[in-house]
């Protein structure tokens, strides 16, 4: 759900790109007061995980691909403010160092994936888990936000198009909604098989009211994260679909694909998750891969990190007064 340069006139890049930046504002202003310091590492590992998920193109109908946003996994794991917080870093990440995603472009992909749809899985998850309280009700109101903030986020997504002039809204709604409709049963799928290992291995990641765990805890927790990621990067990314994602297979069928600029705003080197210079695609992507992971893990973990002092202080000044 990536739009590139050129999708969007510049009145919808200019409007998203407000929208996105209050909207992320006031998510760091919630975070300050709710985010604890220990879910730190939490947030850095959420987002190196997401950033690898993306990069997993699942083939669905049509000769179509999707991948996980992973809005509806960082509410449940962190929270909604903390989500848009990952969600964002992973998207910074992926436009300006591997051009995936239009830099002009940038605060709609921000409203749609970062703000939209962990903000759309919050209400979905809150209000299912109203009627579903136990271990089961989770995965399930899990798995039903995921789809939900999938569907949600195309369809503004055809708005934005449809707003731009880039194609009717008769044909971007339903359009983008059916083909978002399937992938997200995907998104849903994973989130709930995620969470559900979670649970399985380390149930207190989903009791965000836990103790604060202690510095070797916090390391295992790094190391066993990081043993996750890397496997994913060297088992799966490497078979990832090459198939158009859900927008570019819709700009296909509609005819405005031609609309993709062919020079991004931004250049980068490592254009398509490659490192230049490196014959093997496998080893590549793999390599690709580790260097997003890890400037996510770093940007995400510096971006809470700069925000978790404010809560401390807070509380000193609560207990003080």
């Amino acid at each position: 759900m990536h739009i590139p340069d050129g999708f969007l006139d510049t009145k919808t890049a200019v409007t998203t790109g407000v929208l996105s930046a209050t909207g992320l504002s006031m998510a760091v202003r919630h975070a300050s007061k709710h985010v604890p310091s220990r879910q730190l590492p939490l947030i850095g590992l959420s987002a190196a995980f997401i950033f690898v998920a993306q990069m997993m193109n699942f083939p669905v109908a049509g000769g179509t691909s999707g991948h996980l946003i992973g809005g509806a996994l960082a509410v449940v794991l962190l929270g909604p403010s903390a989500a848009v917080i990952v969600i964002t870093s992973v998207l910074l990440i992926q436009a300006l160092i591997f051009a995936d995603g239009g830099l002009l472009a940038l605060g709609a992909n921000i409203l749609n994936m970062a703000i939209v749809a962990p903000v759309c899985a919050y209400v979905v998850f809150v209000v299912v888990r109203r009627f579903l309280k136990d271990d089961r009700g989770m995965l399930v109101a899990a798995s039903l936000a995921a789809w939900v903030s999938i569907v949600v986020a195309a369809i503004v997504c055809a708005g934005e198009l449809a707003l731009s002039g880039t194609v009717s809204w008769g044909l971007a709604f339903p359009a983008m909604a059916g083909v978002h409709a399937l992938i997200g049963v995907g998104e849903s799928l994973i989130t709930m098989l995620v969470l559900a290992a979670i649970r399985s291995t380390r149930p207190e990641l989903l009791h965000r009211s836990a103790a604060t765990p202690t510095t070797s805890e916090q390391k295992a927790l790094l190391v066993y994260g990081g043993i996750v990621v890397l496997a994913l990067l060297i088992l799966v990314v490497p078979f990832a679909s090459t198939l158009p994602d859900g927008l570019i297979s819709v700009a296909q069928s509609l005819g405005f694909e031609y609309r993709q600029n062919a020079q991004p705003a931004i250049s980068t080197p490592f254009s398509n998750y490659t490192l230049p210079g490196i014959q093997s695609s496998a080893i590549s992507s793999i390599l690709a891969g580790f260097l997003g992971a890890a400037l996510v893990f770093g940007l995400s973990y510096l971006f809470a990190r700069i925000i978790a002092p404010k809560q401390r202080e807070q509380a000193l000044t609560s207990d003080q007064s």
